[in-house]
């Protein structure tokens, strides 16, 4: 079975404290996929625990994969801007 990011963050989520959050960065980044292909992306998004701490792995480039991991609307995420 293949590694899928986004289902080891709706993982670490389904164990985090009511609270957490999403910060949209507004700075370029790349990501290899699976075929060994790097993309590149403008910005990232990473999730913080209600705190304001980072969240460890908690940097992805999709948002849509993430509601689709959680099986929630892009939407409902509590997403900030940088």
């Amino acid at each position: 079975m293949a590694f899928n990011h986004y289902a080891k963050l709706k993982r670490i989520l389904a164990v985090e404290p009511v609270g957490w959050f999403i910060r949209r960065i507004n700075e370029s980044t790349s990501a290899k996929d699976f075929n060994g292909e790097v993309r590149t992306f403008d910005h990232y998004y990473r999730l913080y625990s209600g705190d304001g701490a980072p969240i460890k792995y908690g940097k992805f480039q999709q948002i849509e994969r993430l509601a689709a991991a959680l099986d929630i609307d892009i939407e409902a995420l509590p997403i900030l801007d940088d």
